[in-house]
């Protein structure tokens, strides 16, 4: 039998209890304030708009500050372009002009074709240059070249033959490690060719290069539409077979700039040469072979030309490169449309 119990005590019922009993017991124990509420009773009377000014003050001074950089960023490009335009449109003042005797060098480095360095554009100028100032005694052309176009090589030795005969001054050609194809035909119209004995000399061909698909096309099922209004418009597409009557025209074309390479040789070389059956087939040679087969004249360098040859020992360098705003826009074009200029260029007779 269960004991009464009074109400109100722990363990009674809660709807025993007497009213009003909670609601007292919730007043008696006063509630905490929130932190935000004690926080804005700890502030001084107007802080609301001081932190407002802070934040318009804060936000003035990132819009001053923004303000700032991009004038300077604007003024910094202002000064790069006008640099670049005045390196462009510079002349490049040489210093032979104003120097005693001398030995004037020009060199002729890496695939010769138009837009390289060693261009007819950058070659014949830098040349003329050279023999236009009366302290130099000769020409040295420092060849180290693969070879390359033939229109340009061709547009080189025509030059050389015409300042000769206007400068009435020695044109002589110094080899480095290659003076092969182009290169050659340009040396073969100095005076003299200087080769080191283990120099690659020759090469006196012509080739026209590519690549074939048809049969790898027609393997995978891949069907070629290319549509032209003429014959031979698709003329060594690679994606298209080659007819034999093309493959003549192709063949004729480039006996016909080898026997211009050939003439070429035999004029500038004279005498000297020995022809073999050999000499025009394309190959190559070490330097001294070449001299044995009368394709270069003598071992020697650039210092030993100047001192023993020309007699002039300073060596003044009338090369014609680029500045670097012309290198600037090299590169813009190429990225422009070098992909053009490079399939065109690969369909192109070289020498090399």
């Amino acid at each position: 039998m269960s004991s009464p119990q009074t109400p109100g005590t722990p363990g009674s019922d809660p709807s025993s209890a007497l009213p009003g009993q909670d609601l007292w017991a919730r007043a008696a124990v006063p509630e905490m304030p929130t932190a935000s509420a004690a926080a804005a009773q700890a502030q001084p009377p107007g802080w609301e708009r001081d932190l407002l000014e802070k934040l318009a003050f804060a936000s003035l001074n990132e819009q001053r500050s923004a303000r700032r950089w991009r004038l300077f960023w604007r003024f910094s490009w202002l000064i790069l372009g006008l640099a670049l335009l005045w390196a462009l449109l510079s002349k490049e003042v040489s210093t032979a002009a104003v120097s005693g005797p001398h030995t004037a060098v020009v060199d002729i480095k890496g695939e010769i074709a138009s837009g390289a360095d060693a261009s007819a554009e950058f070659v014949i100028a830098a040349m003329r240059s050279a023999l236009e100032d009366q302290g130099a005694q000769a020409l040295v052309l420092l060849i180290n070249s693969p070879g390359g176009s033939p229109v340009q090589a061709g547009m080189i030795t025509d030059e050389i033959v015409r300042l000769k005969a206007i400068h009435q001054k020695p044109i002589y050609a110094v080899v480095e490690e290659s003076c092969a194809s182009a290169a050659y035909y340009i040396a073969s119209a100095t005076d003299e060719i200087f080769v080191d004995k283990a120099s690659i000399v020759g090469s006196i061909g012509v080739l026209m290069d590519g690549f074939g698909f048809t049969e790898v096309m027609q393997k995978v099922g891949v069907e070629r539409r290319l549509l032209t209004a003429g014959e031979n418009k698709g003329f060594l597409d690679p994606f298209s077979p080659l007819t034999e009557k093309q493959r003549g025209f192709a063949e004729t074309m480039l006996g016909q700039i080898h026997q211009q390479f050939i003439d070429v040789v035999k004029r500038g070389r004279g005498d000297r040469l020995k022809v073999t059956d050999e000499t025009f087939s394309g190959l190559f040679w070490t330097g001294q072979q070449a001299i044995d087969l009368g394709l270069a004249d003598k071992l020697g360098s650039l210092d030993y030309v100047a001192r023993e040859i020309v007699k002039a020992e300073e060596v003044i360098d009338y090369t014609r490169r680029d500045n670097i705003a012309e290198r600037l826009a090299k590169r813009f074009g190429a990225a422009i449309g070098g992909g053009a200029v490079s399939a065109v260029r690969g369909m192109a007779p070289a020498i090399r």
